[in-house]
C-alpha cells in the first residue's frame, strides 16, 4: 500500500481480515498532509488515527501507529511524502512467533556429513570446542519431537563429540520438570554416560524480542556463552562455573541447596539465583562416570592440550627421525607446557611436578621408526575445582584444649 510513500503490514499474530482505510481528515479545510486512517478487523473499526506524511509534526504516520497492535508502518527511503489516496486494502498477517515452522525429526538434525548438513556437518570445521542444540527442547515443547526423539538427538551429538574427540556436547533437561523428575530423567529416561558431555538445569527467563516480552528458553546457549567468556577471561583450565549468566532475568524454577545436592553428584549442572549475586552456574560436571573425567575443565583442558600440541607439532612431519628431531619435541612441548603450568593451568609446585614429556630411543625403537612414526608420551597433571569449600571451627578453652564443630 503506497509504495510511493509509506508501506503498510500486519502486525505478527494480529490475526485475519485486518484492513485499512484512508479517509479525510475531521474538521472544514484540513491541511493536504493530513487524513485519516482506519484500522478495520471482521469489518469494524478497532483503531482510528489522524495522521500526517510530515516528519515534522507531531501526528506523524509512523509514529501514530507505533503502539497499534494490528498494524506497523514504515516509511520507503526517497519517496515524495505526500498524503495517499482515498482507499481501503485489505492487509495479509505475518505469522505469529513461532507459528509456521518446519517440524523437523530427528534425522534432519542429526544430518549427513558429506552433504554438511545437520550437526554430522560439523566435522569439516576443526575450530570447534562445543556443541549445543537449544531449538531441540523447544521443538519438544512445542510437541513437533517427542521424548524418543529427543534422546535421539541428543545421543548422536554425544557420539558426535566422542567421535571428534576435541569438543564437548552442552545438553539441556526437558521443560516443566521439578528438581525430583529431573533426577529420574537423568537415571532412568536418558542414562547418558559419555566425558565428552554436559548437562545444565533449568531453563532460563530472558527477553525476546521478537514479542517483546520475558520467555523461557534453554539454558545451553546461554552456557556456551559463559564457556567462552570464562575461556578469554581465565582460560579452559578454569571450570565455567560460579559465573553469571549475562541477559538471564529469572530462570523456570528457583532451586535450593537441598535440590541441588541431589542433582550434582549425578553429573545435572544446575543454574541457580543468589540474592546479590545474579543468576550463576553452579556446577562443572560432565555425564562421566569414570571419577578421572568428572570435572568439565579437565575435559575441556586436556582437548586443548591435544589440540594445541598437534597444531604446534606440524613442522615434525617428514623430518628425520632421529635424536636431534626427538630433542626438539621434548623442547618444544615442554616450553609450552611450562607456560600453561604458569598460568595455573597444571597442578604442582615446580614444573617436574606438573607434568612430563618423554620422547626418546625408549619409546621410539627401530621397529617404530622403521614405521615411519614418532611417539611422544606427555603426563600432565590437571588442576581441579574447589568443589566444595570445608571450614573447620574450633574453640580454644584456656589456651589448651579444642573443641571441634
Amino acid at each position: 500500500m503506497y509504495k510511493r510513500q509509506f508501506l503498510v503490514s500486519a502486525r505478527a499474530g494480529a490475526g485475519a481480515d485486518v484492513s485499512v482505510e484512508v479517509a479525510d481528515a475531521e474538521g472544514e479545510n484540513p491541511p493536504e498532509d493530513r487524513f485519516r486512517l482506519l484500522v478495520r478487523q471482521g469489518g469494524k473499526v478497532v483503531e482510528s488515527y489522524e495522521a500526517s506524511t510530515r516528519k515534522s509534526v507531531k501526528g506523524y504516520l509512523v509514529n501514530q501507529v507505533r503502539e497499534s497492535k494490528l498494524i506497523e508502518v514504515t516509511e520507503q527511503p526517497g519517496a515524495a511524502q505526500s498524503r495517499p489516496e482515498r482507499q481501503s486494502v485489505g492487509l495479509v498477517a505475518a505469522p505469529a512467533p513461532g507459528a509456521g515452522v518446519a517440524r523437523l525429526d530427528a534425522a534432519e538434525y542429526v544430518g549427513d556429513a558429506s552433504a554438511r548438513t545437520g550437526f554430522a556437518g560439523l566435522e569439516a570445521i576443526d575450530e570447534i570446542t562445543m556443541v549445543a542444540v537449544p531449538d531441540l527442547m523447544s521443538a519438544h515443547r512445542r510437541g513437533d519431537l517427542d521424548a524418543e526423539g529427543v534422546k535421539t538427538v541428543q545421543l548422536a551429538v554425544i557420539a558426535h563429540c566422542e567421535q571428534m574427540g576435541d569438543r564437548v556436547a552442552v545438553l539441556d533437561t526437558p521443560p516443566s520438570m521439578n528438581a525430583q523428575r529431573v533426577r529420574t530423567w537423568r537415571n532412568e529416561d536418558a542414562g547418558f554416560d559419555s566425558r565428552y558431555a554436559t548437562v545444565y538445569y533449568p531453563w532460563v527467563k530472558v527477553f525476546d524480542p521478537a514479542t517483546g516480552r520475558n520467555t523461557l528458553v534453554p539454558p545451553s546457549g546461554h552456557v556456551a556463552g559463559v564457556w567462552a567468556r570464562s575461556d578469554v577471561e581465565r582460560g579452559v583450565h578454569k571450570a565455567p562455573a560460579n559465573e553469571v549468566i549475562r541477559g538471564a532475568v529469572d530462570l523456570e524454577l528457583r532451586l535450593s541447596k537441598g535440590e541441588q545436592d541431589l542433582l550434582n553428584p549425578i553429573g545435572v549442572n544446575c543454574v541457580r539465583a543468589f540474592p546479590g549475586r545474579g543468576i550463576r552456574i553452579w556446577g562443572a560436571r560432565t555425564l562421566s562416570s569414570d571419577p578421572a573425567w568428572r570435572y568439565l575443565n579437565v575435559r575441556r583442558l586436556f582437548n586443548y592440550l591435544e589440540e594445541s600440541i598437534l597444531l604446534g607439532t606440524q613442522w615434525v612431519v617428514f623430518e628425520p627421525n632421529d635424536d636431534r628431531l626427538w630433542s626438539s619435541i621434548r623442547r618444544n612441548v615442554t616450553a609450552f607446557l611450562t607456560e600453561e603450568w604458569r598460568r595455573g593451568a597444571l597442578f604442582g609446585r615446580t614444573a617436574e611436578e606438573a607434568f612430563y614429556v618423554k620422547c626418546d630411543r625408549e619409546n621410539n625403537p627401530q621397529e617404530s621408526i622403521d614405521l615411519g612414526r614418532v611417539v611422544c608420551e606427555i603426563g600432565v597433571a590437571p588442576v581441579k575445582p574447589a568443589e566444595f569449600v570445608v571450614f573447620r571451627l574450633a574453640q580454644f578453652s584456656d589456651s589448651t584444649s579444642l573443641v571441634d564443630e
